[in-house]
């Protein structure tokens, strides 16, 4: 990485843990906790259905999982002074990224809309189980969790350093994925991925990287946004709108790259909230993720980031044959002329 992009990571990670340190306002801090556990979410989700192009919709099944064993463990052991759940947040993203690998390996012999298919199965199978496993999971009766002694005036500092944490991670992972041989071999998977086994690229163990990576980070999410909400229940943790909105968050953005998730996340997430106080359990934001899905598709296919960065390159591009006398080609002249 060059110093000016270290020092560009450097400064805004600065200011995403000094945001809590801004405003005491109670509803202000809800909404950066869950905009920061959102781009943490699309940064995930992206690792997988970005870079690899494997189009998951059974993420919500790794955040409920994390969310679940964070509930189960803390719901017979105590708490301490309210930070032990954070310090096993490691653990727990590593066993449930463990425990997922035989299911990955089965889905990942599948492509496309038939691993969506299975994805979104394996999604209700975890929500079945939080339901019927009542011994376990307490059934649709719920878990809790003990409430942390945190003083009142400053609550949800500590959630939300939890989950900017994971989120500045998962922004790390995904730059050394983005800039590492596996990067490649999942961009090549996306591409064509028999051409992409036939030049040498392990296209197995890349996707199992991904699927563990992008696995880990969503199950250490949702284990601190089950401590933050204290209790959970299966069509709580296990929603299918977690995944919906891990993914148009990453479409809106950009799917493969480094910011697209979080200027999705950054967009979306704030809104989602707004809405979400101002109409209670009516769920309009859902007319909302509609919306913005329909715009997305229909002018800004490839996302905010890749659209802004190809009109950027065209400026500069423009500028430069101007500056040399050389008329600017046309676009449908830059396609045909070989």
């Amino acid at each position: 990485m060059r110093p000016a992009g270290l020092l560009r990571g450097g400064i805004f990670a600065v200011l995403v843990l000094a945001m809590p340190l801004m405003t005491s306002a109670h509803w202000i801090l809800n909404i950066a906790v869950f905009t920061v556990m959102y781009a943490g979410l699309a940064l995930a989700w992206n690792l997988i259905g970005g870079f690899a192009g494997y189009p998951s919709l059974g993420h919500a099944a790794f955040f409920g999982i994390g969310a679940y064993v964070e509930a189960i463990w803390f719901n017979h052991h105590s708490v301490g002074a309210g930070y032990l759940p954070f310090f096993v947040l490691p653990i727990v993203g590593l066993a449930v990224a463990f425990a997922m690998l035989p299911v990955a390996w089965v889905a990942l012999r599948t492509r496309a809309d038939v691993f969506a298919i299975v994805t979104i199965t394996l999604l209700f199978v975890v929500q079945t189980l939080a339901f019927n496993l009542h011994s376990v999971t307490e059934g649709s009766q719920g878990i809790g969790i003990h409430p942390p002694p945190f003083d009142p005036a400053t609550y949800e500092r500590p959630f939300y350093w939890a989950m900017a944490a994971i989120f500045l991670l998962a922004m790390i992972v995904t730059w050394l994925v983005q800039n590492s041989k596996t990067g490649l071999a999942l961009l090549a998977i996306r591409g064509d991925e028999d051409r992409a086994s036939g030049i040498g690229v392990h296209v197995t163990l890349a996707k199992l990287v991904a699927f563990f990576l992008s696995t880990a980070l969503t199950a250490m999410i949702g284990a601190v946004w089950a401590y933050y909400v204290t209790f959970i229940y299966p069509q709580f943790a296990v929603d299918p709108l977690v995944t919906i909105g891990m993914v148009l968050m990453t479409f809106l953005g950009g799917r493969a790259t480094l910011w697209g998730p979080v200027v999705g996340a950054l967009i979306l997430a704030p809104a989602q909230q707004y809405l979400a106080y101002q109409f209670g359990s009516s769920r309009l934001y859902l007319l909302a993720y509609a919306a913005v899905f329909l715009i997305v598709m229909v002018f800004l296919p490839r996302g905010i980031v890749p659209t802004l960065a190809e009109w950027r390159f065209s400026r500069r591009r423009a500028a430069r044959a101007a500056t040399a006398g050389i008329r600017p080609q046309s676009r449908r002249q830059q396609v045909t002329t070989p």
